[in-house]
């Protein structure tokens, strides 16, 4: 292999030692600053609130069964978006050695196009989206083929599957694997905010009157104050990823609409992937109606291949072919998935037919 095929390599960081733990410890400091809000907020909202202020018994008990809902829905579906493994490529979308030199060795555009759909036509990879002057996705910096809706994350240092962005608040990148989780992260964090302001409300208009004589008066202004603040961030936020997930496009998708390539045309359509509102929610929060809303995994497919609005009669060969993609040591674990979600997948795709995308 030439020297240059060698650098090109998949890259990892250059730092090492202390300053790489430190860089992955600052990483983390965005996060531990929610956990110490959230921690904070319950000493104000349970001890100071419902214990020493809130006199009816009552009350009390609705505060805090309510209370303690959303906050186990809110820390589960944090806990799922920050854990959970990002969504990698499939080894297969990797250039062996021998292709791997010959691209790098190539001295035209054309010479390294040939190379890039020479493997993928051999390997015959499910790819349809393409760069803006219609060649295959690749990565130098992975050496590897893109799949559909793949994107490198320099934070990560690696290809992410339907990657949506990189977020420092949960320290992993929002993609394939974890985007339903970070819906209902968002959804349960706006509504464990708004429960906050409302029940606190009538204790601040009681501090503001200085009717309030208890000792942590001053927690209970403050968490008001606090949970108003994160819920008019939140709703924002929360309402523009619920409009995403309705279009099916992902943050990066919304700035540049991807190009697919459907047979020999090449054609950029931020619809792309729409397949009607209702089926694209299906897509991510899966066919369960009883588990949409439990930060559990639910979302369809492999995050590999994707039904496309552009694709008609190639839509079934591409369903059928999903579980190809996966690796090889992880085929026991993906074959059970595939088999549950593909008859659900067809469904989708063929009420798409039946349904003006949006």
């Amino acid at each position: 292999m030439s020297t240059k095929a060698t650098v090109m390599a998949p890259r990892f960081s250059m730092m090492s030692g202390p300053c790489k733990i430190c860089f992955k410890a600052a990483k983390w400091l965005p996060v531990l600053f929610i956990v110490t809000v959230v921690v904070w907020s319950y000493y104000a909202y349970v001890i100071q609130l419902n214990l020493f202020t809130v006199n009816s018994i009552m009350e009390k008990c609705f505060y805090l069964l309510v209370y303690h809902i959303l906050l186990l829905l809110f820390l589960w579906a944090y806990w799922q978006t920050i854990f959970t493994d990002i969504g990698r490529v499939p080894k297969q979308f990797r250039l062996p050695p021998s292709d791997l030199d010959r691209y790098e060795s190539a001295e035209t555009e054309e010479g390294r196009r040939a190379v890039l759909e020479g493997f993928t036509q051999k390997q015959n990879l499910p790819v349809y989206n393409r760069t803006m002057t219609g060649d295959i996705r690749y990565c130098e910096k992975c050496v590897q083929i893109k799949p559909d809706r793949c994107h490198h994350c320099s934070v990560c240092g690696e290809c992410v599957l339907k990657l949506d962005h990189h977020c420092p608040w949960v320290n992993n990148c929002v993609a394939f694997n974890n985007y339903k989780f970070f819906i209902l992260f968002l959804g349960y964090a706006l509504l464990y905010c708004l429960f906050i302001a409302a029940t606190t409300l009538q204790y601040f208009i009681m501090f503001w009157k200085n009717q309030l004589e208890v000792s942590g008066k001053f927690h209970i202004l403050f968490v008001f104050f606090v949970s108003i603040m994160f819920a008019i961030s939140l709703v924002s936020l929360f309402g523009y990823h619920i409009f995403l997930v309705i279009k099916n496009r992902s943050t990066l998708e919304s700035f540049r609409a991807p190009i697919f390539q459907v047979r020999s045309t090449v054609m950029q359509d931020k619809d792309g992937f729409s397949l009607g509102a209702f089926n694209n929610f299906v897509e991510v929060f899966g066919d369960n109606r009883r588990l949409w809303f439990l930060p559990v995994a639910t979302s369809l497919g492999d995050g590999v291949t994707y039904p496309q609005r552009c694709v008609d009669e190639d839509t079934d060969d591409l369903l059928g072919a999903r579980q190809r993609w996966a690796d090889d040591e992880e085929c026991e674990l993906t074959d059970g998935y595939i088999n549950n979600h593909s008859h659900a997948l067809e469904e989708v795709v063929v009420q798409s037919n039946h349904t003006n995308p949006v």
